[in-house]
């Protein structure tokens, strides 16, 4: 497939003592909240990966899902008023992407101190006197290895169900929507999921996903290629549902998730910033669902629903 690759840069706007205003380079927190919130928008224009860069982030997209009209739209509510997003747009250099990452790899990611997150060529960092879960992840694409805010707050949720949740994963029938590379999918199996149901509408996430699952010597998840109508193919109830995706998918599927869900179930969702809670919130309540817990990071919002 062809990609174009656009140079997303951003500046912060300052405003001298006679008024002029004048572009800036932004502080780091800005920078990097700038960069998500960017990612965040064109992925709903149909950007499939990103990278940061010096000045911004790159972004990669389909020639033939690319709409400048659609991306323009998306930057005209960015959120930061103080900040600028310019972008330009040249023809992606024709490479093996899935080749570059798996050569590179990535840090071992560790979260809430009971899960490593690593890839093959890291292993031998991990000796340490504190047992954790490991979870070895091929970096076959950018994205995906376990190192956004999001991620994080949903594993720690996880990790510790039974403290904070005041239940167990063990024997639930659990569903991943949205699976990437099946992080998510591969912990709730180590941590005693009876069976787990991943979809995604990537075919190198499924392919992805299965791929890990092996690697890890999962045998009890099924990946399904698809959006959220494969549910309707599925048989059963599940106990726990986990979705790490944006907000205006998550807003137009919760009622299919809340439809396959067990009596006193837990929809555990993330992927939205902490200014959309009260659209997920309403949401939840015109399902019959309401907040058990909330966690925040980097301006980034995971909620436990019932």
């Amino acid at each position: 497939m062809k990609y174009w690759e656009v140079n997303f840069t951003i500046s912060s706007i300052k405003i001298d003592s006679k008024g002029k205003q004048t572009r800036g380079v932004p502080t780091p927190d800005d920078l990097q909240t700038a960069r998500d919130l960017v990612a965040a928008l064109a992925g709903d224009a149909g950007f499939e990966a990103f990278e940061d860069s010096d000045d911004g982030v790159k972004g990669y997209v389909q020639k033939a899902s690319f709409s400048k009209q659609a991306l323009s739209e998306c930057l005209q509510s960015f959120p930061m008023p103080h900040i600028v997003v310019s972008y330009t747009v040249q023809e992606a250099e024709d490479r093996d992407w899935n080749e570059v990452w798996e050569q590179e790899g990535f840090e071992p990611i560790v979260i809430a101190g009971k899960c490593v997150i690593h890839d093959g060529k890291h292993e031998k960092v991990l000796s340490g006197s504190t047992p954790m879960m490991e979870i070895r992840i091929d970096a076959r694409q950018a994205f995906g290895t376990g190192t956004h805010p999001t991620t994080h707050m949903i594993v720690s949720i996880l990790m510790d169900m039974e403290k904070t949740l005041e239940t167990t994963m063990k024997g639930k029938r659990v569903l991943d929507c949205g699976c990437g590379t099946g992080i998510l999918s591969i912990i709730a199996s180590q941590c005693g999921a009876s069976f787990i149901t991943s979809y995604d509408i990537d075919e190198w996430s499924v392919e992805n996903t299965r791929h890990n699952a092996l690697l890890n010597q999962v045998d009890n998840i099924e990946v399904l290629h698809g959006t959220v109508d494969v549910l309707s193919h599925v048989d059963g109830v599940f106990d726990i549902v986990l979705a790490n995706i944006n907000r205006n998918i998550l807003l137009a599927d919760m009622p299919q998730f809340k439809e396959v869900m067990s009596a006193g179930g837990i929809l555990i969702i993330s992927g939205f910033y902490e200014e959309d809670c009260r659209l997920i919130t309403e949401k939840a309540e015109m399902l019959g669902l309401h907040e058990v817990r909330r966690d925040a990071m980097d301006g980034w919002c995971c909620m436990v629903l019932q």
